[in-house]
C-alpha cells in the first residue's frame, strides 16, 4: 500500500522484453529483493538492484493498461516506496492498481499554482467527487472540479517541483487510480439496491444494535 506522496522522480534506464530498469537514488535506500515500488503509480516488484538502478518485471497486460508501455529510456517516472506501519500517512490510500489511463487536456497557471485538467473514461468519472482524492501517475491529488468527461486539480509548487507533473503537457497519457473508499461506497450502494438491508447487515455482523 502507498500514500501517493512521491518520494523521487527517477528515470528509465532500459525497458523491453518484460523487464524495466529505473535509475534512482532515494528509492534505493534500504531496498530489498521482492520489495514493492510504485512506478508512475503502478505497483511492481523489485527483481534486482545495484547502487544506481533497480529492475522489475513488467507483464504485457501492465504495459497495455498503463502508461508504462509508452516509456522510453530517459523518460521520467514518479517513484514511491510502500507505506511503513510506523510512517507518516500524508496522502491517501493508494493500492498501486491502475483503474485506467487518462489524458492531460489543459495546463494553466493561477498565481503560484498550476491548474491541470484530465479527460477520463466514464468508468473512472463515476468515482470522481469534488474535494475527493485521486492518484495521477501515483501522485495523491485533491479534485477541485469535474464535468461529464473531465476533472481538474490544482498543483502547488512543491508537488510541481518534486513530481512528474512538472513535465506533463496537453496530450500526455497519465495513470489514474480512483479512491478505494469511493469504490467501496459504490459497491455497497449497488448491493443495497439489490436488497441488502440493515437487518441483513446486523445478521451478518456488520452492524450492532
Amino acid at each position: 500500500m502507498f500514500t501517493g506522496i512521491v518520494e523521487e522522480v527517477g528515470s528509465i534506464v532500459s525497458i523491453g522484453a518484460g523487464k524495466m530498469a529505473v535509475g534512482a537514488q532515494l528509492t534505493l535506500q534500504g531496498l530489498q529483493l521482492g520489495a514493492s515500488i510504485a512506478v508512475n503509480g503502478v505497483c511492481v516488484t523489485v527483481t534486482a538492484f545495484d547502487d544506481k538502478t533497480f529492475s522489475v518485471d513488467v507483464m504485457p497486460e501492465t504495459l497495455k493498461r498503463t502508461n508504462l508501455g509508452l516509456l522510453h529510456p530517459g523518460d521520467k517516472v514518479n517513484l514511491e516506496r510502500p507505506l511503513k506501519l510506523n510512517g507518516e500517512f500524508g496522502g491517501h490510500i493508494v493500492q498501486g492498481h491502475i483503474d485506467d489511463t487518462g489524458t492531460v487536456v489543459q495546463v494553466t497557471k493561477e498565481g503560484e499554482a498550476i491548474l491541470m485538467r484530465f479527460r477520463a473514461e466514464p468508468e473512472v468519472m463515476r468515482y470522481i467527487v469534488p474535494k475527493g482524492f485521486i492518484a495521477v501517475d501515483g501522485t495523491s491529488l485533491t479534485i477541485t472540479t469535474k464535468d461529464k468527461d473531465t476533472f481538474g486539480v490544482s498543483i502547488v509548487g512543491y508537488t510541481r517541483e518534486h513530481t512528474l507533473l512538472a513535465y506533463r503537457q496537453p496530450g500526455d497519457v497519465v495513470n489514474l487510480e480512483v479512491d478505494i473508499i469511493g469504490k467501496y461506497v459504490a459497491e455497497l450502494q449497488k448491493r443495497s439496491d439489490s436488497g441488502i438491508t440493515a437487518d441483513f447487515l446486523k445478521e451478518h455482523g456488520f452492524m450492532v444494535n
